[in-house]
């Protein structure tokens, strides 16, 4: 029986985690649309956000921007490279505000930063606000990647949970883990319950980019690959469950 403490404290020592950062691609908030933010997927993931909140978890999220705009994408078109990373940040930016009005509409409380200073519509991000945002219960979505052009989101998620002290850093991907070769063209392909960061480096699996993976691995933060589209998945994740693939610094039990 796990111990919840009360909503928005980190008392309750007996959760398995009580501080997690969850990086949602973009693409994700689509749902089933070509292109923007599906109204009705974003309030499912909110719903579940909320409910890990709701249980004392302490929750900050990071939300990448491919839905609207990628920087890698642009520049492979002819854009100039910073210029196209600079409008990824910002489309981070609107997706965290849209995630935002979702959690608050269901009585979340939720404070959007970010790593760019546009202070007309949300906070700057500065790490001891917020972490003591995140200590008074409040969901923190951090916007605008590192606010330096040429590092991924995934990057920035691997940063912003390092900086805050999290205990274990989530990614939602439309697949239920890590295999050892895309599922979505191979159906021999086979699914790994836990991998060690340094097979994942070696081995190229696709978990996250190669900087935000090592930054995970040398500073010990363990990262959870799961499908966001099962619903009550994350509630699994972060209660501890065998869902998804592991990424640790060994395999050894």
């Amino acid at each position: 029986m796990i111990d919840v403490g009360r909503p928005g404290s980190r008392s309750a020592q007996q959760l398995p985690y009580p501080r997690v950062l969850l990086k949602l691609s973009g693409e994700a908030l689509m749902g089933d649309l070509d292109y923007g933010i599906d109204p009705v997927y974003i309030k499912r993931i909110a719903s579940e956000v909320k409910a890990v909140s709701d249980i004392g978890v302490e929750v900050a999220m990071v939300v990448g921007g491919g839905n609207i705009f990628r920087g890698a994408g642009l520049a492979e078109a002819g854009m100039d490279r910073v210029t196209g990373d600079h409008m990824g940040m910002l489309a981070t930016v609107m997706n965290c505000l849209s995630m935002q009005d979702a959690l608050e509409q269901l009585g979340a409380y939720c404070r959007v930063m970010s790593a760019l200073p546009i202070n007309a519509v949300c906070e700057d991000y500065i790490r001891r606000r917020a972490v003591r945002h995140l200590e008074k219960g409040r969901i923190v979505l951090f916007a605008a990647g590192t606010g330096s052009p040429f590092f991924t989101t995934d990057s920035a998620a691997s940063l912003r949970a390092v900086e805050v002290a999290a205990d274990l850093m989530i990614k939602g991907t439309k697949v239920d883990g890590i295999y050892d070769k895309d599922p979505m063209k191979h159906d021999d392909a086979v699914r790994y319950d836990v991998v060690s960061f340094d097979e994942a480096v070696q081995k190229r699996l696709g978990v996250m980019d190669q900087t935000a993976i090592v930054m995970c691995r040398d500073n010990d933060l363990p990262v959870k690959v799961f499908n966001m589209n099962n619903e009550g998945d994350l509630m699994r994740v972060v209660l501890g469950e065998n869902v998804g693939t592991t990424v640790r610094q060994s395999v050894a039990p």
